[in-house]
């Protein structure tokens, strides 16, 4: 099965992303942690994801859609894969699509968490608090909510067209959430 899972920053796509690529078992992949290991190691990736997440902005497309393709094309995505932070612009659907396009696959359902924004920005400050995420200040915050609804809220429009979004809430407890997926996506 091959799934998306998106929603604004925040609103807890990778614990569950996490839960349900378990349940189902397929990796979950996350470019946000795959950007943050290259900012731990310092590689040269890193430094330059760094900067750019540091001011609240995407990493450029033609750096994600390389990372997301050497990704999708190891051993363990070919039962299925989970999507966490991938795609967020129109260019990176296409670059999704033509990846998957060349291995005959395709998107079965894109899992979309729909939160209340000020509870997310009061979630990502205590986040920030306990993990030491330099990254989640509340101006940097409320930046990513702002190009979250520029760039990436549009792809909703694009995968509901195709018949493949799916509308979860994604507030409550996270088992709770998690249930709500599960049943959306074996339904």
């Amino acid at each position: 099965m091959q799934l998306i899972i998106m929603g604004p920053p925040g609103a807890g796509k990778g614990t569950q992303a996490a839960k349900i690529a378990d349940e189902l078992g397929v990796p979950a992949i996350s470019t946000g942690d795959i950007f943050r290991a290259n900012i731990k190691n310092e590689t040269e990736l890193g430094l330059k994801v760094k900067e750019i997440t540091a001011a609240g902005q995407y990493v450029p497309d033609e750096i994600t859609n390389a990372i997301v393709a050497d990704r999708l094309a190891q051993p363990d995505c070919e039962p299925g894969f989970l999507l966490d932070g991938y795609p967020r612009t129109v260019g990176q659907v296409e670059a999704l699509d033509g990846m998957l396009a060349e291995a005959g696959r395709s998107i079965d359902a894109v899992l979309v968490l729909t939160v209340d924004t000020d509870a997310v920005v009061q979630r990502l400050l205590k986040r920030a608090e306990i993990e030491g995420r330099a990254d989640d200040t509340e101006d940097v915050i409320r930046e990513r909510m702002a190009v979250y609804a520029r760039e990436t809220a549009p792809l909703v429009d694009v995968y509901r067209s195709r018949g493949l979004l799916r509308e979860i809430d994604g507030m409550g407890a996270v088992d709770e959430v998690t249930t709500r997926l599960l049943t959306t996506v074996k339904a």
